[in-house]
Formats: C-alpha cells, sequence, structure tokens
C-alpha cells in the first residue's frame, strides 16, 4: 500500500513541476492570447486530437459557460465537413503536444482560407502548428508522469490548466458575472440559488391570520395546522406577530393558562419578515441566523402574503 502512495506522489510531484514549469514561460504570450481571442468577433474554436481533443472539449466547455461562446472541432473531421462551423471573426485555440500530427496539418489550410487567427498551445513552438500561430502557448519540454514518457499526463494537465487560466481572463475581461453563471447553469444548485425567488416557493392561500385579540387557545388550534405559525394582524391587515411552537413550548413550561391569555400577549412582536421578490438563498440565511423555521412574507403594506419554510428551501437544496 505504501508503494501505492508513493507512486501517487511521484505523479503528483511530476504534474506540480510541469505547472509550475508552464506559466513563467508565457509571461508575454498568456496577454496576447487572451487578448486575441476577447477580440474575436465571432466563435472560438477549440481544436485538438486524442487526448489534446479532450481536453479541448472541456476548455470549449468551461468557456462557453462563462460568457465566451466555444465550439470544440476535431481537426480530422474539419477536412469532411464540420468546417461548415467555421467562419470569418473566429479565432481558433489548436491544443497539440508536438505540432505536427496529420489531422493538425490538414486542418491549418482550413484555417487560413478563412483568415481565423490561430492560438496554439504547444512543446515545440518551431513545429508545423507552432510556426503557423499568431500566438504561442508554450509548454514545457517535460517528460510526462507516464514511467515511459508515453502516455499524455502532465502534459494534458498543464493544457487543462491554461485554458481555465484564458477561461478566467476572459470573463473578468467581458464583466460576466455569478448571475450571468446562473443564466446559464439555472439547472444547477448556483443557478438556483442566483435566480429562485421566495415567491417561487412560499406556501400562499388561506394563512393563519388573526387578530391580537384572539384567545391564545385558538391561535394555538390554528397554529397546529399551519406548520406551527401563527400571524396576528391589525385591522389594516398588516402584521402585528407571531406565534410559534417554542413560544408555546415556554408558556407551557410555565404552567400557563392559554385559555386565559390573548395571541397579543404572547406573540412576538415586530417579527422578521421578508419580501415576495427577495433571493430565497438570502431568506434562508437570514432563518438560519436567526434559529427559526419560517419567514412570513409581507406586501409593500406589510400585510401577510405567504409564508416560506426553511424545510422546503432546504429539500431543493439550499
Amino acid at each position: 500500500m505504501n508503494d501505492l502512495y508513493t507512486e501517487a506522489e511521484r505523479v503528483f510531484g511530476v504534474e506540480v513541476k510541469w505547472l509550475e514549469a508552464t506559466l513563467p514561460l508565457n509571461r508575454q504570450s498568456f496577454p496576447m492570447a487572451v487578448e486575441l481571442l476577447h477580440r474575436s468577433q465571432g466563435k472560438i474554436i477549440v481544436c485538438g486530437v486524442g487526448k489534446s481533443g479532450i481536453v479541448a472539449r472541456k476548455i470549449a466547455a468551461t468557456m462557453t459557460s462563462t460568457g465566451t461562446p466555444a465550439y470544440f472541432l476535431h481537426p480530422a473531421d474539419s477536412v469532411h465537413g464540420d468546417a461548415g462551423i467555421l467562419a470569418k471573426g473566429d479565432t481558433a485555440l489548436v491544443l497539440s503536444k508536438s505540432g505536427d500530427t496529420s489531422e493538425i496539418a490538414a486542418l491549418l489550410p482550413v484555417l487560413r482560407s478563412l483568415s481565423i487567427p490561430v492560438v496554439a498551445m504547444v512543446v515545440n513552438e518551431n513545429s508545423l502548428l507552432g510556426r503557423f500561430a499568431e500566438v504561442v502557448l508554450k509548454l514545457p519540454d517535460m517528460s510526462e508522469a507516464c514511467p515511459y514518457n508515453l502516455a499524455p499526463t502532465a502534459s494534458t494537465t498543464a493544457m487543462m490548466t491554461m485554458g481555465d487560466a484564458l477561461a478566467m481572463a476572459m470573463l473578468n475581461l467581458s464583466g460576466f458575472t455569478a448571475e450571468d453563471f446562473a443564466n446559464v447553469h439555472p439547472g444547477g444548485l448556483l443557478g438556483r440559488k442566483l435566480l429562485m425567488r421566495v415567491s417561487d416557493i412560499m406556501v400562499t392561500g388561506e394563512l393563519p391570520v388573526v387578530s391580537p385579540d384572539t384567545v391564545l387557545s385558538r391561535a394555538v388550534e390554528l397554529m397546529t395546522e399551519h406548520r406551527g405559525l401563527c400571524i396576528a394582524v391589525d385591522e389594516a391587515g398588516a402584521i402585528q406577530g407571531i406565534f410559534v411552537y417554542g413560544d408555546l413550548g415556554r408558556l407551557m413550561k410555565n404552567r400557563v393558562d392559554i385559555t386565559e391569555m390573548s395571541l397579543g400577549e404572547a406573540m412576538i412582536v415586530n417579527p422578521v419578515t421578508v419580501s415576495g421578490d427577495q433571493l430565497l438563498a438570502l431568506a434562508v440565511q437570514t432563518m438560519e441566523q436567526h434559529g427559526i423555521t419560517s419567514l412570513v412574507v409581507i406586501d409593500h403594506q406589510s400585510r401577510p402574503v405567504g409564508v416560506v419554510y426553511l424545510h422546503d428551501a432546504l429539500a431543493l437544496g439550499f
């Protein structure tokens, strides 16, 4: 088992060294690459073959999800119809460790015919790809983590990290925000947290609303019928207070006769409330900070229009 862990340490060490060596090689070229990609009037086309192609797909996906429209194109397919995705105004990011594969050689004339500028990610800047590119992001000429120096390992890690760096740099240039991210990830947890409002899940309809003069025993009945909450309102319908299970527990502990007390005498005055258009995530944060499990939702005249429950929000992953 120790030998297995030692092997893991060796691989991690090799890949960390690759990462540490990559960025200093591109002190001048990285900003140039970002500017060239950012100035693109069309799409970013990300290309690669084999393991580099898998990394290229991921880079394209990361760029697209962070505000930079990008598409993956396999170089071999570029001469079999898929070049139709290309258009003048696009910019290409081409990944290849050697820069001299036959697939890359077939792709470059297609890019030239459409005047598509190229950012190359390559070890050998004097390769066919390196010579063709407007900007070269150089990878170090070092051994892979593979003990036979054959399987792409550390080189693809460096490519992946460089792609992430490009995507994040362009995100900053474009002013892409967390809200923008949510809009392109509406089904994800972040999307829900940044898009869902209290009104999306609040309980409406017949609310447990009564006058503060109501006998407390009646308020308790309503509370048990409505998930542990009773709301006191004035004649105009504006909220005056609430009564919850915790309040009942304190009264019972002190042996208070709830048939001889009004709701107004026992309720929490000026309770924490929320508006329907507030982000649900903020409402959850408020409930957690105050140690409560529900919030009354009010309109602009402080009238209850619904109730949002912590349990309902947690069930959605908040």
